[in-house]
């Protein structure tokens, strides 16, 4: 899908606001690009990257003394899959949404979209990733659920329907849903504590989600806020590669060739160059960070051969992760200088 986004600015899950309509005030005050709903884990439990995407799967079970979540595969559970399975043929929707119990922050920006009226040419929505949940969520022996071959595939096909869901609901708002598929655990891609896990089947379970994504209409990103092999998420056939541009943003040229043909091929990166660490964010400026984006530009032409107007319309500006851990304080200077950061790039893109 061919993607001109120019600079514009979005931003990462999650704001540490424990009031739904501050958080979403933030997000259309500063992110003029693609405003997105925040995931707002100040709120508790269900709130949590994996907690929240919980509803539909079988067997989930919710530990809130102990505070986590496992999916129970004792017993025999074949009415479990085979209900999943006929709601997820069947494109039921319903029994995949996100209810409000499990998140705030959907319906909250819902209404204030709402409210507004006129339809935006974007707005972003966001699911955790299929290769994070599985090899975080473990089974009732703590084995992660990334090698039960049964519930994994459950796993990838109930995220998917999650997607698709978020997009149906806000594309009355917008032109266009980016749907991000966040993927943190990509930065450990490779280590010895993943040796099992394959670039094959990495990019096969992502692939699934992004394909899920396109169905809708939608634009798909993945966000990995650590280094990784960024080559991964382009075979997955991402229209969006956001990476934490701030501590990182030299890796993506380390991928020069397969960089070079996702921007040929109309395609973006989403540059994380606004950090999200309040000791870095405090030391920052619109200056800086425009300065440090433009050093990382001129890096990323030189090792592909293009052109850096071309780069530069390819790109997006976001924080180089959530915000969900900062103070209320911190978190608003990163949407304030994420909204500077992008006005100012814009005017030379």
């Amino acid at each position: 899908m061919s993607f001109e986004p120019r600079c514009l600015s979005t931003g990462i899950g999650s704001l540490p606001h424990p009031v739904p309509e501050d958080a979403v005030s933030v997000i259309l005050n500063n992110v003029k690009g693609a405003p997105f709903w925040p995931q707002l884990p100040a709120l508790g439990l269900n709130e949590q990257m994996e907690i929240q995407y919980n509803e539909g799967l079988p067997r989930v079970m919710i530990d809130r003394v102990k505070e986590r979540m496992y999916i129970d595969t004792t017993g025999d559970y074949s009415m479990d899959l085979a209900t999943f399975y006929e709601n997820y043929l069947a494109e039921n929707f319903d029994s995949f949404a996100i209810t409000p119990e499990f998140s705030k922050g959907i319906y909250a920006m819902e209404k204030a979209l709402d409210a507004r009226g006129a339809k935006l040419p974007l707005v972003k929505v966001q699911t955790t990733g299929p290769i994070s949940f599985g090899l975080t969520i473990v089974d009732e022996t703590k084995r992660a659920i990334y090698y039960n071959a049964e519930f994994i595939d459950v796993v990838v096909k109930a995220l998917a329907m999650k997607c698709r869901w978020q997009i149906r609901k806000f594309s009355k708002f917008a032109d266009r849903v980016i749907c991000f598929i966040d993927e943190p655990i990509l930065s450990a891609f490779g280590s010895s504590t993943y040796v099992s896990v394959t670039r094959d089947d990495v990019v096969a379970k992502i692939g699934e989600v992004v394909e899920a994504v396109h169905a809708e209409g939608g634009l798909a990103g993945v966000h990995c806020c650590g280094n990784t092999e960024w080559s991964i998420l382009i075979d997955a056939g991402v229209d969006l590669v956001n990476f934490d541009a701030f501590d990182y943003g030299e890796t993506i040229a380390l991928y020069p060739e397969a960089v070079k043909s996702h921007i040929q091929a109309g395609k973006a990166l989403a540059w994380g160059i606004v950090p999200t660490n309040s000791a870095k964010i405090r030391t920052q400026t619109a200056d800086t960070l425009v300065a440090k984006f433009n050093g990382l530009v001129d890096n990323l032409a030189a090792k592909t051969g293009l052109d850096r107007g071309v780069i530069l319309r390819q790109a997006v500006i976001t924080p180089s992760c959530g915000t969900g851990s900062l103070p209320i304080a911190d978190a608003e200077l990163v949407f304030k200088l994420l909204g500077e950061v992008s006005a100012t790039l814009q005017q030379g893109a």
